[in-house]
């Protein structure tokens, strides 16, 4: 039963005076329940807590986080048919795609849960000591990482589950050993409140300390800010907009301690198709991008924002086929009305740029929040020199550019910026011969895609969801996969320990059975 409350650690709290209610965007109304913005001394409260509650629980064992992310992934399975129901009215997204969500998070929260007791990811190192090393004694060393602390995670608007309150971010943290506060976001603060619940369920059943977890609501950014400001903070991680994102970056390095801060900013995900390519297969490409620009209203940070190749008659016939394959599949309902509003806005900022040529490929259904799948065209020398072409819009629109030849193709490519993903999609033998191509989309891009659509990110180890500035604020890290657990720790040396002293970790007798190296030899 939803209370509209906060989560201050383990307990339920609505101080504050500021108030709201979420929205149903396929009704088009608000929802009944009505929510508390978390007030100051809430956040001070949730922070003091989180950082008393750091002090016990980096030093839980691997066996012991484990279980509690098994726990959580239990009881938000218990609790599955409520959540996915205030879900949908939260999000006008279709039951398939709640439960599919649904799924994931529950998988990576086992697939962390797996990691922790794997213990490959402290990366351990032991370097023993050399006395009679000449001309200076060698010390013993032995290096791990080690978690940073309490860790913000602010809740993403597209996927209330997978990427918010108990969504990659919380879960690789909580991992890691650092206690996690959630800005919980306002457009499915219902969902996020079910979730907080599960996740302080699995605390106290586990008798995790309280303040290992918070969940604090808010109606606009003041919140958020107090939270990245605050010195018990030692790292966010956010998805979401680009403004938003450099915003939280901002704070953070201007803080008087500097805090790293793992951003998600959306992509255009760079499509290049190649010339022999869109000649023979335009129909089954159009096809396929067809369903990619439109899924789920193209609010992924996946979606397909731009597609280039080389200009000519069949490049016209894949625009004509692409055109003619929109206009069969029926718009969709967005998240909320100030991502459909967004979404007019970005959209009509590119197409009304007179040297971009528009199709309007959806017959628009009569309701409210469900878009016109987009489709616009601008010759490359435009695109290249007016950069406000290259940004993103976060819905089903998708931008073609028309290069002169292959030269001019990775000029195009050359002025794009960092992304997420790039996808190249040819004959094996035009690939071949223009491997720059592959190399140059490399530079721009934290993952190419060969011969498919980018939609899409799979949960496993190789996955990189990342990318060069601005689709990240650090492209050395994922977003997604076991290995996003790297953002929440740093590596810390012991030098001439005794053995007594030392973390299981890093013991002679390796009492953890994990995946060492010692004296350069993986063991």
């Amino acid at each position: 039963m939803l209370t509209g409350k906060n989560f201050i650690g383990n307990k339920l709290s609505s101080s504050g005076n500021v108030t709201f209610q979420t929205f149903n965007p396929e009704l088009n109304k608000k929802n009944d329940q009505i929510f508390y913005e978390a007030n100051n001394d809430e956040i001070n409260q949730s922070l003091d807590l989180a950082k008393n509650a750091f002090e016990d629980y980096k030093k839980t064992t691997p066996n012991e986080r484990s279980k509690f992310l098994n726990s959580i992934a239990d009881e938000i399975s218990f609790i599955s048919d409520t959540l996915l129901e205030v879900y949908c009215s939260e999000t006008g997204l279709p039951a398939g795609r709640s439960r599919g969500e649904l799924k994931r998070t529950i998988g990576q929260l086992r697939s962390f849960a797996d990691l922790v007791l794997d213990g490959s990811w402290v990366e351990a190192s032991i370097d023993t000591a050399i006395p009679d090393r000449e001309p200076i004694p060698k010390p013993d060393l032995r290096k791990m990482m080690i978690p940073l602390g309490p860790v913000v995670v602010f809740g993403a608007s597209n996927f209330p589950l997978a990427y918010s309150t108990a969504g990659g971010d919380t879960a690789s943290a909580l991992a890691a050993g650092c206690p996690v506060i959630v800005k919980s976001h306002p457009m499915h603060a219902g969902t996020g409140e079910i979730v907080a619940h599960a996740i302080i369920s699995a605390a106290k059943k586990n008798k995790m300390p309280d303040g290992v977890f918070s969940n604090l609501n808010s109606k606009g950014i003041s919140v958020g800010v107090q939270l990245v400001k605050h010195p018990n903070v030692k790292a966010v991680g956010f998805t979401g907009s680009l403004k938003g994102g450099r915003s939280i970056y901002d704070l953070a390095s201007k803080r008087d301690i500097p805090i790293p801060v793992f951003a998600e900013m959306g992509s255009t995900n760079p499509i290049i198709i190649m010339p022999n390519k869109i000649k023979n297969d335009y129909e089954d490409l159009a096809i396929n991008f067809a369903k990619s620009i439109t899924v789920g209203s193209g609010q992924f940070c996946t979606n397909p924002g731009m597609i280039i190749s080389v200009n000519g008659d069949e490049m016209n016939r894949f625009i004509e086929c692409l055109s003619s394959e929109l206009k069969k599949i029926e718009p969709s309902c967005m998240l909320h009305p100030n991502i459909f509003n967004a979404y007019n806005l970005n959209a009509n900022q590119i197409t009304s740029n007179k040297d971009v040529e528009i199709y309007d490929q959806s017959n628009l259904i009569n309701k409210e929040n469900y878009p016109k799948h987009i489709l616009s065209t601008v010759n490359s020398n435009v695109f290249i020199q007016n950069k406000n072409l290259h940004h993103e819009v976060f819905g089903p629109f998708s931008l073609i550019i028309k290069c002169n030849d292959m030269d001019d193709l990775k000029k195009v490519i050359s002025s794009i910026q960092g992304q997420l993903t790039g996808t190249i999609i040819g004959e094996k033998d035009e690939i071949s011969q223009n491997k720059d191509v592959i190399d140059l989309l490399g530079s721009r891009v934290g993952r190419i895609i060969f011969d498919d659509v980018p939609t899409g990110v799979d949960v496993c180890p190789s996955m990189l969801h990342g990318g060069p500035y601005p689709a990240t604020t650090d492209s050395r890290f994922t977003a997604v996969g076991i290995h996003s657990i790297k953002r929440w720790v740093r590596p810390f040396s012991f030098q001439d320990f005794p053995d007594a002293l030392l973390p299981d970790e890093l013991k002679n007798n390796n009492p953890l059975k994990i995946k060492r190296t010692i004296n350069g030899v993986i063991t």
